[in-house]
């Protein structure tokens, strides 16, 4: 594991980046947007074959944000309506970046932050304070990312934040996954399996219409594994719910390479979308990548139906996600 300078902010702030090897995968972390800038996987012939899309200098990152190339989302991912929610008796209004809504923390969130960074084993925790007004949120948030190697190179990301005032977390990563390579092209013809019986529908801005869709019988049934296809960027109800220990709740399989990924996952949703609105940014064309972004729902503070993102001052927000890449037998 090693840590170096990959570059500088326009107002002088250095971004550092941490490289993780184990099992022979082996993952760089950029400082800057807590992003995940590549996953290296041993090929047949024990050569390296990077499968996630990203940038090679932060000039790449900077360029081109909104895709959230391998970013650390929050404070709070997914879309939040009218860019406004209610806790306790207050109204708080937030940055509207997507339309008139707030879409993955607002217009500078934590993909947009340096993160402070220190080793620890097999790996790296980022860590940064979010102060109470940041992009509207309210509550001084301290809150880390540790970025870890297990025995067999799976990469485990786990979230931990607490806060002084009453507020609401949701963190993901937005890696886009192309498990032939990246830059090798279309992965639409990737197989896909997600375990979840029904799906939140929404409407033409994205956020949830309140109901539960049953996937039986319709184009969002990935209980089987079939190709991922065009036309998703919608939050899977998973059917184990939220849970303490990280549960296997997708797979990811592209029958080129003969390569697999599985994710496994405390939370309770996840956002499969299949970057039809990549637009030729960093030669990154639509469906080149496939994001699974493991989350609550979108714009739960506005749905008290749904799982609850409220954290108080005592209360600790804890998540945590699995990627592994093997290859099928």
């Amino acid at each position: 594991m090693r840590d170096e300078l990959f570059g500088t902010l326009p107002d002088g702030a250095p971004v550092h980046r941490w490289t993780l090897e184990r099992s022979g995968v082996r993952v760089r972390v950029l400082t800057y947007g807590g992003i995940v800038q590549s996953v290296e996987v041993p090929d047949g012939d024990r050569q390296a074959v990077d499968v996630v899309l990203g940038f090679p200098d932060l000039a790449g990152y900077l360029a081109h944000p909104e895709p959230y190339f391998g970013a650390l989302v929050g404070r709070y991912a997914n879309r939040i309506a009218g860019g406004r929610f209610p806790l306790d008796g207050l109204t708080y209004h937030l940055a509207q970046n997507n339309g008139t809504n707030s879409l993955h923390g607002g217009e500078r969130g934590f993909d947009k932050r340096v993160w402070d960074s220190e080793a620890v084993e097999h790996g790296v925790r980022l860590s940064r304070v979010a102060p109470h007004g940041e992009e509207g949120f309210p509550g001084r948030l301290e809150v880390s990312a540790t970025y870890t190697l297990d025995e067999r190179g799976a990469l485990r990301i786990a979230y931990e934040a607490v806060t002084d005032a009453p507020t609401v977390v949701n963190l993901t990563n937005h890696t886009y996954w192309n498990l032939s390579g990246s830059g090798s092209g279309s992965a639409t013809g990737h197989e896909l399996r997600i375990a979840a019986s029904r799906l939140t529908p929404v409407d033409g801005d994205l956020i949830p219409t309140g109901e539960f869709l049953d996937v039986a019988g319709t184009r969002f049934d990935f209980r089987e594994a079939r190709k991922a296809g065009a036309g998703y960027d919608h939050n899977f109800v998973l059917d184990k719910g939220l849970t303490e220990a990280p549960i296997e709740v997708a797979e990811l399989y592209d029958p080129a390479s003969g390569r697999v990924l599985t994710v496994a996952t405390t939370e309770p949703g996840l956002q499969f979308y299949a970057a039809d609105h990549l637009d030729g940014s960093g030669s990154f064309a639509p469906g080149d990548g496939i994001a699974l972004e493991t989350q609550h729902f979108p714009d739960s503070p506005n749905r008290p139906d749904f799982p609850s993102t409220e954290l108080r001052p005592g209360g600790v927000y804890r998540s945590e996600t699995v990627y592994r890449v093997a290859v099928r037998d």
